[in-house]
């Protein structure tokens, strides 16, 4: 608090006669303090900040107003302050004042000589030593917390983990620790206040900088995409975090230098169902987060089977407030895999909870793959290329290609073998978690319906294969690949009207991998005990036929027709731009029907089919020797691309779209949340420290940070901490 009165020209101190009284903890009666005042710069303040930081000496308040009988002075309950303008007192008054203060300044300086001759020179030192304000300290000690909050943030270290304190068995947290070290290097602001009241790191108080700092680094991000125009809105797999499960979020935008930027912009509870749900979360992202749902252009989604059904509706509802946010594919996860992950069938999922164990196994130990390979050879004696061709593969994340249900299937016996022999374990190289590991995945490989759902997997998805690795390759690929798709669907059209014959193909592979592997034929327990059936009450092909392999393709053809709309493929259409392509076609006139979708998002749609034109003569000669840009990036540098403003903004659109990858380099923050996602042990994951490290390179403004805290927690420092 400050230690004088804040009335201007007033000279009382805390030293002084007159009693110093903090101003009320009630708006009204603090406003009205300040008006009386006549304080411009305290007008702004909130009544917390006021209560704690400044105070009023008693010769502005009338005496039958203080309250004699308390122990020390007090106010009564109303009092306001009603004595200021001296000027308007009689000359008397006036010259009475002016002496009563002269005499006090000289009582002040002869009270500081007197002191002065009785301290060492060091502590005369000390005192002339200029101190801040009381406010200004409170701001030091705040940016010293958020700046150390920050620092941990950034290396992805939990503020509440052990320290390396091991006094007593027990260690402060790595926030204490820092601070602790902070004030040992001299910052005076913590250790004046540490000094006072130990009680001020209390994790009330770390929860609300955390907090703080959580909405000050979605600001400026959310600014950011706002002063860039349109975007597009991205979710990832669902995590848990305290027990709860959270959505990220990510968007993606064209910057002001013409780059594709993708951002995470935060967590979001998805507890709940339905249209509830999904109106939620659509009102904390317009309301909460501040986003512009206005200037989304499109949206992708990447969520498993479990709550599949919640993020169908969370889209739906997306699309139906917002018709101009296109449903797209996620460029993270392969088409393939995204599809198998939508499918809420127990064989499906079996497989992809084998692939993901499969690949935590292998990245264990560099000799698990040299076993692998060992494996390969013995299935593989008489055919040197292919099993070189997939040794090479398992070298590899291979679970995560566009084939994996192909790769699988092909190694499936050699992958029994060396999962069984890393658990029998007979030279002792391998340890306890390794050979249990070893074991999980060799049970699943040995269950029916694990090779039954793999088949139909490998044959259903292959017809999609080729178009979902079209799509998210190059810009030709993904042009090439919207002219195909009509051929896919009407292959899986065909398949699905002759899924009885399909399926008999599919059941006799599957019997003979079974037979190879000398796994019984059955179908699943859980099955039968959920119908109360006996075993051999139904047969397997016919389970498998109902169960499997029509849900299978009928889930297939669903989401490519939806994802895979015509807004969509118009879009993809667009990226006949590229210079390379125009060179390529160019005999082919320009797909102007395509480039119409945009109509509405460019500066100038009168003068699009001329500039279209203009844009497609210039790229479509190339000189000797030349080069021209052959992806989306490489075309937004252009420089000549700002002549082109309508052009310029149909790039920028195609961009953002979440189905293509971003370019080496511009998805850096997809991949520091997936490390902060699979390193960091549950028990510290923290949904705001996410957003900060993932954004480390965003910067940290500690001052607004600070102005952020105090305006949300006016009341938060505890009356003890008034020093």
């Amino acid at each position: 608090m400050q230690n004088h009165c804040a009335v201007s020209n007033c000279t009382s101190g805390k030293s002084g006669p007159e009693p110093l009284f903090r101003f009320p903890h009630d708006a009204e009666r603090s406003k009205k303090w300040v008006e009386k005042c006549q304080r411009k710069d305290l007008v702004d303040k909130s009544p917390g900040q006021l209560y704690r930081f400044y105070r009023l000496c008693g010769k502005h308040f009338e005496t039958s107003l203080v309250d004699s009988s308390a122990p020390s002075a007090a106010l009564k309950d109303d009092a306001i302050p009603t004595i200021f303008d001296v000027l308007n007192e009689p000359l008397s008054g006036q010259v009475k004042r002016s002496k009563e203060t002269l005499q006090t300044k000289e009582d002040e300086k002869d009270n500081k000589e007197r002191k002065k001759m009785k301290m060492s020179p060091a502590d005369a030192t000390n005192t002339d030593v200029h101190t801040l304000p009381e406010e200004e300290e409170y701001k030091e000690y705040l940016k010293s917390l958020f700046e150390v909050l920050a620092l941990l943030g950034e290396q992805s270290i939990a503020p509440i983990g052990p320290g390396n304190d091991k006094q007593d068995g027990l260690g402060l947290s790595n926030f204490q620790a820092l601070l602790e070290y902070r004030m040992n290097c001299g910052d005076e602001a913590v250790k004046k206040r540490h000094d006072v009241n130990k009680e001020c790191f209390s994790p009330a108080l770390l929860n609300q900088l955390i907090d703080v700092c959580e909405k000050c680094i979605r600001s400026k991000l959310v600014e950011e995409v706002k002063q860039n125009g349109y975007f597009s809105l991205l979710t990832d797999d669902l995590v848990k975090i305290s027990g709860e499960w959270y959505l990220p979020f990510f968007l993606r935008y064209v910057d002001q230098s013409n780059c594709q930027q993708e951002r995470f912009v935060g967590f979001l509870s998805f507890e709940g169902d339905g249209d509830a749900l999904a109106e939620t979360l659509l009102s904390k992202i317009t309301e909460k987060w501040g986003l512009d749902m206005e200037q989304c252009r499109g949206q992708a989604h990447s969520c498993s089977a479990t709550h599949f059904g919640k993020m169908k509706t969370f889209a739906a509802k997306l699309t139906e407030r917002f018709p101009a946010a296109v449903l797209t594919q996620r460029s993270t996860r392969t088409l393939n895999l995204s599809l198998a992950n939508g499918m809420a069938l127990s064989g499906v999922q079996l497989v992809l909870s084998t692939l993901k164990k499969i690949e935590s196994f292998f990245s264990q130990s560099p000799l698990l793959v040299v076993e692998m390979a060992h494996a390969i050879s013995i299935f593989y004696p008489d055919k040197e290329e292919k099993a070189k061709e997939l040794k090479e593969i398992c070298e590899t994340s291979w679970t995560g290609r566009h084939d994996a249900f192909e790769v699988t299937a092909e190694i499936l016996e050699a992958l029994l073998l060396c999962v069984d022999s890393v658990h029998d374990n007979e030279d002792m190289r391998w340890n306890d978690q390794i050979t249990h590991n070893a074991l999980e995945i060799s049970k699943a490989l040995t269950d029916f319906e694990f090779i039954m759902a793999l088949v139909v997997l490998k044959n259903t998805l292959a017809l999609t294969q080729a178009f979902g690795k079209n799509v998210q390759g190059q810009a030709a690929d993904a042009h090439f690949a919207t002219t195909s798709l009509k051929a896919v669907l009407h292959t899986l059209k065909e398949v699905s009207d002759n899924i009885d014959v399909y399926h008999e193909f599919w059941n006799d592979e599957a019997f003979n991998i079974a037979t190879a592997m000398e796994v019984p034929v059955k179908v699943p327990r859980s099955f039968l005990r959920k119908h109360q059936l006996e075993s051999g009450s139904i047969r397997p092909e016919s389970y498998y036929k109902e169960h499997l392999s029509i849900p299978v393709v009928e889930h297939v053809i669903r989401e490519m027709t939806e994802i895979f709309a015509e807004d969509h493929l118009k879009v993809l259409r667009g990226l006949s731009l590229v210079p390379t392509l125009i060179e390529k076609y160019k005999s082919m006139k320009p797909e102007e029907e395509s480039i119409q979708v945009f109509q509405k998002d460019i500066p100038n749609a009168a003068t699009l089919s001329a500039e279209m034109h203009c844009w497609w003569v210039k790229w479509s000669k190339k000189g000797k020797g030349e080069t021209f840009p052959s992806n989306l990036q490489e075309t937004l540098q252009l420089p000549d691309v700002k002549f082109f403003p309508n052009m310029l903004a149909i790039l920028k659109l195609i961009g953002i779209l979440p189905t293509l990858g971003l370019a080496d380099g511009y998805d850096v923050a997809y991949k520091r949340y997936k490390m902060y996602i699979e390193n960091t042990p549950d028990q510290f994951k923290s949904k705001s420290l996410a957003l900060l490290n993932v954004n480390y390179d965003l910067g940290c403004d500690l001052d607004s940070m600070v102005d952020v805290y105090m305006k949300t927690y006016p009341d938060s420092e505890d009356a003890s901490c008034d020093m």
